[in-house]
Formats: C-alpha cells, sequence, structure tokens
C-alpha cells in the first residue's frame, strides 16, 4: 500500500547536487525534531510554485494506492511525475508531506538506475536482489528467468557498461519484475525498447498486479493506461489535477489539451520557426467543402512557410489520434518525388484520401527538416474530427480501430448438391 499526504518538494535553483542533499539531510532532521525548516526563507509564501530561488516541483499532493492496483500518472512535461518517482522511490526526500509504504520496492527510473557499470549483468542481478533482501539461493531461482526475459543472454556476462541503452532497460525492467517486489514503479523508460519488448513489460505488469503486486507506472501513452491502469493521477504543475478512473481522467486530460482549431495563421513576429524556415499558416479541411470532417471525405492541408535556408530542407507532417498514438506519417520530399524546397515563401498542399479516418479527433503536428536532422517542430498545431458515418442496425457504438478503410469484398455463389 502506498500513501501520499500533503507532499512537496523544494529544489533551490543554481546550487549543486551535494547542496541539495544536504538540505534534504537538515530539513529531514529538522522534521523529526519538530523544529522549522532551517532551508525555507523566513519571508516565503506558501502558495507560489517558484519564489525567487526555490522552485517547487510538487506541491501539496496526496493519494492513496492500496495493494494489487495499477495506478497511472500522467502529465505533460515538467509537470513532476519524475519527481514523485523519485520521492516514492526514496531517491530523494520531500520538503514537506509524509509518505507511506508498505512492501519491498522496485523501481525503474532512468536507463541504468541502480546498475553497478563495471560489475556484469549477472553481477547486478545478484546486487539488485540483495538491495531488496534477497538472499543468493533466490535470486538463481529467479536468475533464468530474468535474463530469458532480457533478451541480453549473450552479453550477460559482460559489464554493464558496455551495455547499449536498450540492453540496459530490458535487463533493468527484468530484473525489477521478476525479483518479486511489493511495489514496482516504472518511468516511460519502456520507451527504449522495442515492440516486442514493449509488449513483454506490459504483459508482465498485468501479471504482476493480478498477483497482488501494486503498479505505478508513468507514460504520455494514453493506449497504454488505457489498457493497463484501474485509475489514473493528473499532475499539472506540481499539483493533482484530478485522479479517478482511467477512462475519466485520461478523457479530461486529451480535451483539456485539445487544440480545436483548423486553421491557424501568425503574423512574422510570432511564427514559430528558427532559422531555417518560418511557418506562416496551417490550415485542414474537407474537400467537400462543407463544415463537417465526414468519413467518405477526402482530407485537405494547406502549409505556408517562408524558407531561409535551403540546403536539404523538407516539410514533416505528423497525424496523431486523441490517444496521443501517431496514426502515420509524412513529408514533402516524398510527395514531391524527391525533391527540397528553395528559399522563398511556399504554400504546400496535399490531401489525405476518404473512406480512411476512423471516427474521432486528428491532430497535426508540422516540422521542418534541414540536412537530414529536425530543425523545429510545432505540436498540435491544427485538429479535425471525423464524424461517425450513419449506418444501419440497432448498434450504434464507435467502430474499434485506428483506420476505418472501405475494404472491396467479393462472393461467389455455390449451388448446394443434390
Amino acid at each position: 500500500m502506498v500513501q501520499v499526504q500533503g507532499v512537496g518538494k523544494r529544489y533551490r535553483l543554481g546550487t549543486l547536487n551535494r547542496q541539495q542533499f544536504t538540505d534534504d539531510v537538515k530539513a529531514w532532521t529538522a522534521k523529526l525534531l519538530g523544529r522549522p525548516d532551517p532551508t525555507v526563507p523566513l519571508d516565503m509564501a506558501v502558495d507560489p510554485q517558484r519564489i525567487g530561488e526555490d522552485f517547487w516541483a510538487l506541491r501539496d499532493v496526496s493519494f492513496e494506492v492500496r495493494k494489487g492496483e495499477v495506478v497511472g500518472i500522467i502529465g505533460h512535461n515538467g509537470a513532476g511525475k519524475s519527481t514523485l518517482l523519485k520521492l516514492l522511490s526514496r531517491i530523494t526526500l520531500p520538503t514537506e508531506g509524509v509518505i507511506r509504504m508498505r512492501g519491498k520496492v522496485s523501481s525503474l527510473l532512468e536507463v541504468g538506475t541502480g546498475f553497478h557499470p563495471e560489475l556484469t549483468g549477472r553481477d547486478n542481478i545478484y546486487l539488485n536482489g540483495a538491495i531488496l533482501g534477497m538472499r543468493r539461493a533466490e535470486v538463481d531461482a529467479k536468475m533464468d528467468e530474468i535474463i530469458a526475459f532480457s533478451g541480453v543472454t549473450h552479453h550477460i556476462d559482460t559489464p554493464v557498461k558496455r551495455y547499449s541503452s536498450g540492453m540496459r532497460v530490458r535487463l533493468g525492467f527484468a530484473v525489477a519484475a521478476h525479483l518479486e517486489p511489493e511495489i514496482l514503479i516504472v518511468d516511460e523508460v519502456l520507451s527504449v525498447g522495442d515492440a516486442e519488448f514493449q509488449r513483454k513489460s506490459m504483459g508482465k505488469m498485468k501479471s504482476s498486479a493480478k498477483s497482488g503486486r501494486t503498479v505505478l507506472f508513468v507514460s504520455h501513452n494514453m493506449t497504454a493506461m488505457r489498457s493497463l491502469c484501474h485509475r489514473v493521477i493528473w499532475l499539472d504543475k506540481g499539483r493533482v489535477r484530478m485522479q479517478g478512473p482511467t477512462e475519466e481522467v485520461v478523457g479530461a486530460y486529451l480535451q483539456n489539451y485539445n487544440t480545436a482549431t483548423t486553421e491557424r495563421t501568425w503574423a512574422p513576429h510570432e511564427a514559430p520557426g528558427n532559422e531555417v524556415a518560418h511557418l506562416r499558416h496551417v490550415r485542414v479541411s474537407p474537400a467537400s467543402g462543407g463544415d463537417a470532417f465526414r468519413w467518405e471525405d477526402a482530407v485537405k492541408v494547406e502549409i505556408g512557410l517562408d524558407i531561409h535556408q535551403a540546403d536539404h530542407t523538407a516539410v514533416n507532417m505528423q497525424v496523431v489520434n486523441a490517444d496521443d498514438f501517431v496514426v502515420f506519417t509524412t513529408n514533402s520530399r516524398e510527395g514531391l518525388d524527391g525533391h527540397f524546397l528553395d528559399k522563398g515563401h511556399h504554400v504546400l498542399r496535399c490531401r489525405f484520401p476518404g473512406h480512411l479516418f476512423n471516427a474521432g479527433e486528428y491532430r497535426l503536428h508540422i516540422g521542418v527538416s534541414h540536412q537530414g536532422r529536425m530543425s523545429f517542430r510545432e505540436d498540435q498545431v491544427v485538429a479535425f474530427q471525423v464524424v461517425e458515418p450513419p449506418r444501419d442496425g440497432a448498434w450504434h457504438g464507435r467502430r474499434k480501430g485506428m483506420f476505418r478503410l472501405q475494404i472491396p469484398w467479393t462472393v461467389q455463389a455455390t449451388v448446394p448438391a443434390t
């Protein structure tokens, strides 16, 4: 079980890590003795998140996670998710509030966390087992399963410092999940792994929860959240914005950051971009000319931009759905038969075919690449909503799937034998 009551974490900007740790010790000692925190300025107010040289990464965070629950933690970058996991993992101490945890905790927060680089993968498994209070015989019983799950069989006796980031993540998760912790804390480092490893990891976290273990999971992947989590906690600017059932919280989170506009235009001094290019306008519209984006309609996209540097410059576009999942990507070089863009003002147009998108909301990320590298990208520039087409029958729910293609069928009638 995990109980978090009124937790806050303050960092002092511009200080060294050793000074931050010293502040943690001073604050913790003062709390035990019932004295005021000696590191807090006397004139500090309570509400502001940032006061002078002090930055509150978390403030007044409270929640409870019961045994066997899988709880997701969501929020944009800088919301305090990683800071919260570090507090729960006892890597650092809270500035205020109380955290109570019952059970052995195993965490996977960053690539290679908890590994000694000079030790082999096998030795690090034993080391992590010892940290969890397990006997060598208990670790031996899990060793083959851990190695097989991680997929680093041929390198298990190689020092970890020679592992790639993906190998470290796979081994780290295998160790964290198989050494039977009662509380498993996982940050979005799983995105480093390949698709097969992510599938195995999700399955392992589900089975861990079914066996009575508690799982805290941070991710930007809303599909994973909906698939895995019983409840979700939404952090915003260091505070709990909302917590509750997964569908309810995820829906509110996505709606909050929804860009419902179908057209954006920027003045020259406001246009997103850099020395390579600047966006001037982006527009999305149904090809039929109406107001609604119907399933059968093609979707037209128009991008106006100024190109300042023409050395292998191209426009890139990502189409993402309401779960922030990339539906597909395209770029001007492919669409223009290998041609790059010259200097000057350009208006590019493309068209998504009809009978393609399932009903739902879609957003466009627009970027510019230069000399083979992404120069800048503007996310969620415009959005469009594909409406559910009318259909016959008693069921009118949303059809599952990312696409809704019109697939040709044929039928061959057979004459029954007499």
